[in-house]
């Protein structure tokens, strides 16, 4: 049996206000529309839904047992529609992101910042990551964005959108003062302990790389799990590492690590954002996507 949706509509309303000219005026519409789309209902139907009172109508019991059912959907409906409502107007939502360390600290926190200001009733989700681990969540879908150090090596079906460039530069403690404004190359550093991210990491990939197009091996003392980590690794004497410059801004600034004069270039790197082409994203992380790469 098919039966118009207009008229489960139009029961709905006569039912909860017992009353067909209130029922009119909620939907915009007039009483002899309204009782014809009735009429039609109970003749599909085969019963009688309601009977005329002195104060408008009352519910027969086939109609009580029909809108016992009609009611709980209808509800359900409107939930519906003011949930997309609220998504629409950016009053709720969620958005999850996995993100790298240094991804965070160069460009995410005063995005997230801006955006948390503009739709204070989104919630955001945020997992700390190294880069391949956020493009794995991001493959089996535990987050809608991630925003990660380059190169990222991804494949369609998944996209990499070069957000901010940032430059890394080598460091070290106190006790390696005597290397300051010395000329040093990628081959004096190795005489020397070596901090690194770990081997599952994009950081270390690209080291790797880069100490291989010069005849040499990266083989660091000390492995680290995060950016934000060698930091004081190197504050503390363990070894010469590499750090982005806005991580070692401060440091440098207070002397309490020096910059190392590398002859080599340190390649450009990238912040990115990645996401899967072909899903769809939500309201809210779409426009934290247009936030980010505004």
């Amino acid at each position: 049996m098919i039966i118009s949706y207009d008229y489960y509509r139009i029961f709905y309303y006569v039912a909860k206000y017992k009353n067909f000219t209130q029922a009119a005026n909620i939907l915009l519409n007039n009483q002899p529309n309204i009782t014809r789309s009735i009429k039609n209902l109970e003749a599909a139907l085969g019963c009688t839904l309601f009977i005329r009172t002195n104060r408008g109508v009352s519910l027969t019991p086939e109609g009580e047992k029909l809108y016992a059912h009609i009611s709980v959907a209808f509800e359900q409906i409107k939930a519906g529609e003011e949930e997309l409502s609220m998504d629409r107007s950016l009053q709720r939502g969620i958005v999850s992101i996995g993100t790298s360390e240094t991804a965070l600290h160069g460009l995410l926190f005063r995005v997230l910042n801006r955006f948390h200001r503009a739709h204070p009733g989104i919630r955001l989700r945020i997992s700390n990551y190294s880069t391949p681990q956020a493009i794995s969540a991001l493959k089996n879908g535990s987050v809608d964005l991630a925003v990660v150090t380059g190169p990222t090596g991804v494949k369609r079906p998944f996209q990499e959108i070069q957000l901010k460039p940032f430059r890394e530069i080598p460091v070290c403690g106190p006790s390696f003062i005597h290397l300051k404004d010395k000329p040093l190359h990628l081959r004096d550093l190795i005489q020397f302990p070596l901090i690194c991210l770990g081997k599952d990491t994009k950081t270390y990939e690209f080291y790797n790389r880069l100490f291989l197009e010069h005849g040499l091996t990266l083989s660091p003392d000390m492995e680290a799990a995060t950016a934000d980590q060698i930091l004081p690794m190197v504050k503390n004497d363990l070894g010469i590492g590499f750090l982005p410059e806005t991580f070692a801004e401060e440091a440098l600034q207070k002397e309490e690590i020096i910059q190392l004069q590398l002859e080599e270039k340190i390649p450009e790197r990238f912040i990115c954002l990645v996401k899967h082409s072909d899903h769809s994203l939500n309201i809210a992380a779409r426009e934290l996507e247009k936030m980010l790469l505004a």
